[in-house]
């Protein structure tokens, strides 16, 4: 356990130095329903540890998007993780299962998995295990969604210790995510490559996840365009409406002009939603140091 915590320190540190991190495995024995051993089907994350003397124990998991075929792991992913650290915040950019090689339930299981892992390793990487986050883009908007609506509680039976923690995020962080599998709101390439060609009407509703937001759904901060041609804004409307509902606390930026898959600041016309996010995350006690 020692040896594993020294080689979590280490690889978190290469992150915070400018470099890529190397992928931590979250299955080192190998993923459940792996269907080969190749790094598409070994699920990792790519810690960026905070500079320790700034850092204010919080932590994103990040989810870039690409239609749950691909994954944009620039400026969907270790762009968006150098940016957390710039003021505190550790980040870990999830690799996950895609199709055609993968369906639902692989990618669900592997952004729960990464919340319990950095929860179960919270201490060796500097972060608070009641400050983790998930945050997604697009298809891996949906992924984090997902991951606020249909998490686990821990199993204080199991031996792996990370099994031992529950895997409900602390808060989410949406941008023009999916939401809605169902005709008419949902982007079809996502769904077909989530659920399949012909999926159910109840694997439709479940991963439609408007209808599964809950008084334990976390709080949640969002942001789309209205000029979003692959991803109507409409889902995060339906999303923000039913957190309402449900009396969690949410906030929602609608920008007016602006395409699908902005990330930072690569249009003039959203370049403001990473400074709204960090005065949500102030607001919200985030990045209140645990020190």
């Amino acid at each position: 356990m020692i040896r594993l915590s020294l080689l979590l320190v280490l690889v978190s540190l290469a992150g915070s130095s400018g470099e890529e991190p190397a992928p931590t495995l979250l299955w080192p024995a190998g993923a459940p329903g792996a269907v080969g051993s190749e790094e598409a089907d070994q699920p990792a994350l790519f810690i960026h540890r905070a500079d320790p003397a700034s850092s204010t124990g919080a932590c994103v998991v990040i989810c870039p998007g690409g239609g749950y075929g691909g994954l944009m792991m620039s400026y969907e992913g270790n762009d968006v993780a150098r940016w957390f650290n710039r003021f505190g915040v550790s980040a870990a950019v999830l690799r996950y299962r895609l199709a055609p090689r993968y369906h639902d339930p692989a990618m669900l299981q592997d952004v729960r998995r990464a919340v319990r892992h950095l929860r179960a390793n919270a201490a060796a990487l500097g972060i608070s295990p009641k400050r983790i986050g998930v945050m997604g883009f697009s298809a891996g908007g949906h992924l984090a969604a997902s991951s606020g609506v249909h998490f686990e509680a821990g199993q204080p039976e199991a031996e792996d210790p990370v099994d031992q923690q529950s895997s409900r995020p602390d808060f989410l962080i949406l941008a023009y995510p999916v939401i809605s599998m169902k005709d008419g709101t949902t982007h079809s390439g996502s769904r077909n490559n989530l659920l399949g060609a012909n999926p159910t009407a109840e694997a439709i509703d479940r991963m439609s996840l408007e209808t599964r937001v809950t008084a334990e759904t976390p709080p949640t901060f969002l942001f789309h365009t209205g000029e979003d041609a692959a991803v109507p804004a409409e889902n995060s409307l339906l999303f923000y409406s039913a957190l309402r509902k449900a009396g969690v606390p949410g906030e929602l930026h609608l920008f007016r002009a602006g395409p699908h898959g902005v990330g930072l600041d690569r249009f003039e016309d959203t370049k403001a939603w990473p400074d709204l996010l960090k005065s949500w995350m102030e607001h919200s006690g985030l990045l209140k140091s645990d020190a």
